[in-house]
């Protein structure tokens, strides 16, 4: 019955267009949740019983705020849209998040960073700070995304499944032309293989069936080597896989000595808090950086106080009055 339940689970999260990986995460949970109430069925359960799996998480296996709200948004899911069961708000409430304040590289350590990098990663690099990306954006950008004459990329399908239009550095245009010059060569040879097929998002495969072997439909930074689509079962070359971008620019943060905690987003953090330092005002950031609230895009201002909420600290006042007097 479980197995049956959780099969309902991915067509329902695939009918309404949530990504792979949102899928596989979601499957997930309710199967912990399942085998943590001893295989009960969720239909003889509710709330208690969820907020008796989400303190598990929280009090014995220590996961992040963010983690166990990811299982209780899966979780609610399921009941409201397999199960048909509303489970009430208030019943439920969501782990607060501590607050705390985004890592920022200064514009040297910035490009010392990115220059212990080479080639696909240090491009994709250049585009996670010059452009805001989210690393899976990065990642699943395709060739039709780029627009050299309005030096501009489309972000497609965003966080919330908005799009959104972000600048393009120039100093990479270059460099990004000679990385669509090989994808064009690698598709070549996928298409005289009899491959060269792309995953296509939501129904467009259907709606235009020869849109996956067309050129701008194909991933801007294309896997090595081909691979089964875990959902359909065909032969595809998907994206680079996110993991060793993430791995790169770890080692490159320790190659460049930053005494910092330094991963893919802080490049997004950075391109934000310098484009705030540059005078552009918070309307523009937040809509380069798709938030939906411009609340979410307040928290980078921090770094434009200088010191602390800009205050002079006493030590270095006495300092200067002493030094007046000398």
């Amino acid at each position: 019955m479980a197995k049956k339940l959780l099969d309902q689970l991915r067509e329902t999260l695939r009918i309404k267009h949530y990504s792979y990986r949102t899928e596989e995460a979601y499957v997930d949970w309710a199967r912990r949740f399942i085998l943590f109430h001893n295989k009960r069925h969720p239909a003889e359960m509710g709330a208690p019983q969820i907020q008796s799996f989400l303190a598990h998480l929280a009090q014995d296996r220590n996961v992040s705020a963010s983690t166990q709200n990811q299982a209780l948004s899966a979780l609610l899911f399921l009941y409201r849209e397999v199960l048909h069961q509303e489970i009430e708000p208030i019943l439920l409430s969501s782990a607060k998040r501590p607050e705390r304040l985004p890592t920022v590289l200064a514009r040297d350590e910035v490009l010392h960073l990115i220059n212990q990098l080479s080639g696909t990663h240090k491009l994709m690099a250049q585009l996670l700070y010059g452009s805001g990306l989210r690393l899976m954006e990065c990642v699943r950008l395709r060739v039709k995304d780029i627009d050299f004459e309005y030096k501009s990329i489309t972000v497609r399908d965003g966080k919330g499944e908005k799009d959104r239009i972000v600048p393009l550095p120039e100093t990479v245009i270059p460099d990004l032309r000679r990385q669509i010059e090989r994808v064009r060569l690698l598709h070549q040879e996928d298409l005289s293989a009899g491959g060269g097929e792309v995953y296509l998002p939501y129904a467009l495969a259907t709606k235009y069936p020869n849109a996956a072997r067309e050129f701008i439909w194909q991933y801007l930074f294309p896997a090595p080597k081909r691979s089964l689509d875990p959902r359909s079962g065909k032969e595809r070359r998907h994206h680079l896989d996110p993991s060793g971008l993430q791995r790169a620019i770890k080692q490159a943060a320790h190659k460049a000595d930053l005494q910092k905690r330094v991963t893919c987003h802080t490049l997004r953090h950075s391109f934000a808090t310098h484009l705030l330092q540059n005078g552009y005002d918070i309307r523009t950031v937040q809509e380069l950086l798709g938030h939906k609230d411009v609340r979410t895009t307040m928290i980078y201002t921090h770094v434009l106080n200088r010191g602390g909420r800009a205050v002079r600290s006493p030590l270095d006042q006495a300092i200067m009055v002493g030094d007046a007097h000398d």
